[in-house]
Formats: structure tokens, C-alpha cells, sequence
């Protein structure tokens, strides 16, 4: 589990295809503390330290992983990087799982004040999960969603407020209109729809 809060901004400095990618990211972790098999949120995907060194890890992200998520796999790629939470650590954001479950499309970006306004298209199957005033995981970033607008083919626009502390300590400041991102929803979202669907079920059977 994690909490959309980024810890560190790495670089993918190496690109090995071994049929999954085996992939070296550089970091300001103390690596020593950080064991073999350990979990690390690359840009909102949970990922396993496979290989390690003073400055850098290693994982390896499957086909599946690759097909699932937006184009961050080659060399010179920014990720944001959050540790696994572990017990009492301070929840300052949001219960996240790495489990990206689509990607959206920025729309575009405007200035509000010293912060950034930023619209987000999301595909039909994500849209009845993101609501107004609910959290957000994009790019392995805990947000809160200002406003969405459903669209006639099923899909929704959301916008959110990027403030300049979070531009300054992770990789969403240097967004761009077109480009895609990993997008995680409320686990809190996907319970509630889950009950709903159940309670659907039992009454139709009934």
C-alpha cells in the first residue's frame, strides 16, 4: 500500500529487454535500507526491487504492466518514486495500491493563480468512479479532483489544481496537453461500486 505522497523523483538510466523489461532507476534512497523484494511506486505502478546499488534499483515490468500504462518505459524517463507505507507511517494522502487502472489523456493547462489547473480525459469504464471532491491517483500522485464533466459517449473531463509545492517535488509540473498518464482510482470508488453491482444483482434475482 502507499499514500500518493512522492518521496523522490528518479531516472530510468537503463533499458534491458529480457522478454519483461528490466529496467535501472536512479534514486536519492538510501538503498542499504531498501531490501530485495521490496515494493517502490514508480509513477503510480507497483513495482519490485529485484536488483540494488548505492543510488539506483532495479525492476522488472511484464508485457501486461507495459500494455496498461502510459509510455514511461525507456532511458531518461522522470518517475516519481514512494516507498511502501508501513505501519504508522502518517497517511498524508490518500490508501493507493499501484494498481493502475487506466490512463487518461491530459487536456490541457492553464494558470490559477500560482498554481496549475489541469484537465484529464478518462475512458467510460473509469468515468463513474471519479467524482468531485474525491481523490485521485495520477502518476503515482494523490489528488483531489475539483470538477468533472461527463461526456455524451460515456466518457468524463475532470480538472485538478496542481499547488507549487507539488509542481516543485514531482514530475507533474513538466505535464503536457496530449500526453497520457497513470491513473488510479478511490479504492474507497471501487468498493462502493462493487456493493452497488451486488445489491443490483440480489434485487433482480429476487
Amino acid at each position: 500500500m502507499f499514500t500518493g505522497i512522492v518521496t523522490d523523483i528518479g531516472t530510468i538510466t537503463a533499458i534491458d529487454d529480457r522478454g519483461d523489461l528490466r529496467v535501472r532507476i536512479t534514486t536519492a534512497y538510501d538503498m542499504a535500507g531498501v531490501a530485495l523484494g521490496a515494493s517502490i511506486a514508480c509513477s503510480g505502478v507497483c513495482l519490485t526491487v529485484v536488483d540494488k546499488g548505492p543510488g539506483w534499483f532495479a525492476v522488472d515490468v511484464s508485457a501486461h504492466t507495459i500494455s496498461r500504462t502510459a509510455d514511461r518505459w525507456r532511458a531518461g524517463e522522470r518517475l516519481n518514486l514512494e516507498r511502501a507505507l508501513r505501519v504508522g507511517d502518517e497517511l498524508g494522502g490518500h490508501i493507493v495500491t499501484g494498481h493502475v487502472d487506466a490512463t487518461g489523456t491530459v487536456l490541457g493547462i492553464c494558470p490559477d493563480g500560482e498554481s496549475k489547473r489541469i484537465g484529464v480525459a478518462v475512458p467510460a469504464a473509469l468515468a463513474p468512479f471519479i467524482a468531485a471532491k474525491g481523490s485521485i491517483t495520477i502518476d503515482g500522485v494523490s489528488l483531489t479532483v475539483n470538477e468533472v464533466a461527463d461526456q455524451p459517449d460515456g466518457t468524463a473531463h475532470f480538472a485538478i489544481n496542481l499547488i507549487p509545492h507539488t509542481q516543485a517535488v514531482t514530475t507533474l509540473g513538466a505535464l503536457a496537453q496530449g500526453q497520457a498518464v497513470n491513473l488510479e482510482i478511490d479504492v474507497l470508488a471501487r468498493y462502493l461500486q462493487r456493493m452497488e453491482a451486488a445489491r443490483g444483482a440480489a434485487q433482480h434475482k429476487s
